[in-house]
């Protein structure tokens, strides 16, 4: 039997991912000690590979991978997101998008004509404030992006917000938040076709661990 390939993202959702696993007992195949980044579970037939989050939708669309987990955030960054299939909100990594700026400073952000928006997620950006009719100027930054208001650089910034602390910390209010965002799983469309079963049952048992942790 081939295996099935996942790939999960490193970083902000990595840990909710390895809870879930290892609330199936599917954990054990991954060392996460070790600096391999390909793990294999011999009992169900399963590749883990790990990858960066900006990558995960490339490997899926690729083929090198038949599932991606990874944060809604990163899939609607990617222009090729189309390609495919968006099949489970696993319920964990809960943020939002939102738009923020400098404390007492919102008018600004309602009635520039030109506003100066500095972000990790141009595409999102871009997309968002096209929707509204409003020209801006993206500022592509991929560090603190909270300190574009403050030094100048923006006006504003789009960006994830958990607690919002880091906003409130720097001076900077939420001025509207554009959508949540959770992890994800995603599928390549061929995979989805030829695999469905095997896929299926994937989606049922990471299902299973979403509705126990309602219960916590």
């Amino acid at each position: 039997m081939d295996n099935l390939t996942i790939a999960i993202a490193k970083g902000r959702i990595e840990k909710d991912i390895y809870r879930r696993l290892e609330a199936l007992n599917m954990e054990k195949w991954i060392d996460r000690d070790s600096r391999k980044l390909i793990f294999t579970d011999e009992e169900n037939y399963i590749t883990y590979i790990h990858v960066k989050p900006s990558d995960v939708v490339t490997y899926v669309e690729k083929g090198v991978a038949d599932l991606g987990i990874v944060g809604k955030d990163t899939i609607l960054e990617n222009e090729n997101k189309s390609e495919v299939y968006e099949l489970y909100d696993l319920g964990f990594g809960k943020c939002k998008f939102s738009v923020a700026g400098m404390k007492g400073k919102k008018d600004k952000y309602l009635t520039s004509e030109n506003l100066k928006v500095a972000t990790k997620y141009p595409v999102i950006a871009k997309n968002f404030f096209k929707s509204r009719g409003q020209k801006i100027d993206i500022i592509k930054l991929n560090g603190s992006v909270e300190l574009g208001p403050i030094v100048g650089l923006s006006d504003v910034i789009v960006d994830l917000v958990e607690t919002g602390n880091t906003i409130k910390a720097n001076g900077l209010e939420v001025y509207e938040d554009l959508f949540d965002i959770s992890a994800r799983i995603i599928a390549n469309r061929v995979s989805y076709k030829f695999n469905y079963d095997k896929i299926q049952k994937i989606i049922d048992l990471f299902d299973s661990t979403v509705k126990a942790s309602d219960y916590k």
